[in-house]
């Protein structure tokens, strides 16, 4: 019986092995092909650092820099394929009823992620530059390196967009019956505090309003979750 144990054991993990190849493989792939436009995403991710260009301290900074934002437009592409490789080990034995529902939760989470990347390079990143090269900046010149600030950005992005997710997590969550609309509801006090927090973390500025321009999206993806966890 032990040994019966141990290689459903081994059998699990090689599926999870196998899962993961596919969506790093899918993630290389488009990464490779992301590398074609990711000069113009640099440009987009530069553009609200104004006229302070940012300067390449080591040699492989700037390329390194440039794969980063590759990886990033890799991902969103990828999406489809990793959230389906997951959600395959996750439930190996979908039913008809679930397999329809992939048809809605692959796309929309495609689509949540590149919004939450959409919102943080297009909202977040102009107001946070703008708090973070006024600080002091009557006694300090805001001069960054292209790989500070790329990590910097590429942090924001994939977070953001990560935390897009929400209503989809929930929503399947509560297809699978592990949370539902009352809990959700009573946890909302502590799922406030949560956002707070991750708020915190995912803006590095002190300001409120910053804050608060993270935790506002985020709070309503949660009350979306709700929402859909009642549909569910």
């Amino acid at each position: 019986m032990a040994q019966q144990k141990e290689m459903t054991l081994l059998e699990h993990l090689g599926e999870l092995r196998d899962r993961l190849v596919k969506a790093a493989i899918a993630l290389g792939v488009t990464t490779l092909f992301s590398v074609i436009f990711a000069r113009r995403a640099l440009q987009l991710l530069i553009a609200p650092m104004g006229e302070n260009r940012p300067v390449a301290l080591h040699p492989t900074e700037s390329i390194i820099s440039y794969f980063k934002v590759a990886l990033i437009m890799g991902i969103v592409l990828a999406m489809p394929v990793i959230i389906y490789q997951l959600i395959r080990f996750a439930v190996p034995g979908l039913t008809p009823q679930e397999k329809r529902y992939m048809y809605v939760i692959i796309p929309g989470a495609t689509v949540s992620f590149a919004l939450g990347v959409a919102f943080a390079g297009l909202v977040m990143l102009p107001f946070q530059m703008r708090f973070l090269q006024g600080f002091m900046s009557d006694l300090i010149n805001p001069s960054w390196s292209i790989g500070g600030y790329i990590s910097f950005a590429t942090a924001v992005l994939f977070w953001v967009g990560l935390s897009f997710e929400t209503p989809l997590i929930i929503f399947f969550l509560a297809k699978m019956g592990v949370v539902n609309v009352q809990l959700l509801t009573r946890g909302r006090r502590y799922a406030i505090l949560i956002v707070a927090v991750l708020a915190a973390i995912i803006t590095p500025t002190p300001d409120p309003f910053n804050m608060l321009l993270v935790m506002a999206p985020l709070l309503l993806l949660y009350e979306l979750g709700v929402l859909l966890a009642r549909l569910a």
